[in-house]
């Protein structure tokens, strides 16, 4: 039975008084103190390992938003200015650990080691996931809002109960905060000690409606409190304060501490998906403001400044992600014979049968149509 938070405690679970910032968006260091505890900006080697990640993170959406436009991709949901979330939640786990993404969260499935091609397959619709989540510790992507947070915890539930050496790192965005799974994720983690990191990125808007039309809270990571879990608030485009806050999450509930809510606080640069017009409900200048705050070039700032980057060092990591998104660009250009019946294949490990009349239905409708089943299919 869990511990309840004993009065005079409370104190313990609200975040810091403002975003933990390690980096300013200038690129230079910054140690504005004041903060729950102390966090230690993480060193330049992992660092520079980071920012490699963020460029092909950057090289990688402006690759997604091209298919697009070639209709190799029905939609993407670009994650551009919020990569640094993204690759910092891979950063910190651990082989054995796990990640629960969003449909936004591509660059943090990559980050993770899934070829790019496998992870897009579900994007361009040829396949419920292109990837085995057994093998990279990474769920599907998740389209509806929050439900992959209940999954989550369901998995450091049973890690727990099995006595494994395993975290879960789940990540939403401030729209699902406002769902009912959100709550019972929270709660049920809260109240069981479970090992997981529930990271939200506050990126201001779920579609078009502005966090201030979503909650009352003083800010999202205030709403561990009641549940009796920490919170934290992050700079969402500060990749260093964003190790050191998540890496303290993690390192803390693999030690039995429970789990943790961060609030990271970033901005969706781009659309909604590509199906979407985004100037409906928000300003260019608004946009513009947060340009100069951009993660990635506050890193390549940071890290030339100190000597790490230097112009060789561009040219290497460019020319990786050019390579990464050309692998990607001749992955979605390939035709991929499909088979209908593949949408009832993997639902169950046993066929239920409701299954079998579904799949013998469509059969039967494919024979009266004159289809041939694609050659090569699966």
């Amino acid at each position: 039975m869990a511990e309840r938070t004993s009065p005079g405690d409370e104190t313990a679970l609200l975040p810091s008084d403002g975003p933990v910032q390690l980096i300013d968006q200038t690129g230079a260091a910054v140690d504005h103190g004041g903060y729950k505890q102390a966090y230690a900006r993480p060193g330049d080697a992992v660092l520079l390992a980071g920012y490699e990640q963020l460029v092909l993170g950057r090289r990688i959406n402006d690759q997604a938003g091209a298919l697009v436009r070639q209709g190799r991709m029905a939609v993407y949901p670009s994650s551009h200015g919020q990569e640094a979330c993204q690759v910092a939640a891979a950063m910190v786990l651990d082989a054995n650990d796990w990640l629960f993404p969003t449909y936004r969260d591509t660059v943090a499935v990559l980050a993770r080691g899934v070829d790019p091609v496998a992870a897009f397959e579900m994007l361009r619709g040829s396949w419920h996931s292109g990837y085995n989540p057994l093998q990279w510790k990474v769920a599907t992507q998740a389209t509806p809002l929050a439900t992959q947070l209940l999954h989550a915890v369901g998995m450091a539930h049973a890690a727990k109960l099995k006595g494994e050496d395993t975290v879960v790192l789940a990540l939403c965005g401030d729209g699902a905060t406002s769902e009912g799974d959100f709550h019972e994720a929270l709660n049920f983690a809260a109240v069981s000690r479970v090992p997981v990191v529930f990271l939200v990125q506050n990126n201001e808007f779920a579609i078009s409606v502005p966090l201030s039309q979503q909650t009352a809270a003083p800010s999202l990571a205030h709403k561990g409190i009641g549940y009796g879990l920490p919170g934290e608030r992050v700079d969402g485009n500060d990749l260093a304060a964003l190790l050191a806050v998540l890496g303290a999450a993690v390192d803390r509930a693999r030690a039995g501490g429970g789990p943790s809510l961060v609030e990271a606080h970033t901005y969706r640069m781009q659309s909604h998906t590509n199906a979407d017009d985004a100037t409906r409900y928000r300003s260019d200048a608004e946009v513009a403001r947060w340009v100069p705050r951009d993660p990635l070039a506050r890193m390549r700032t940071y890290l030339s400044t100190a000597g790490v980057l230097d112009a060789a060092g561009e040219e290497r990591i460019a020319a990786h992600a050019d390579a990464v998104a050309a692998r990607l660009r001749d992955g979605l250009n390939t035709e991929v014979s499909v088979d209908p019946q593949e949408l009832f294949a993997h639902v169950y490990a046993e066929p239920t049968p409701q299954l079998r009349e579904q799949s013998a239905f469509l059969a039967a409708e494919l024979e009266r149509a004159g289809a041939v089943e694609p050659e090569g299919a699966r």
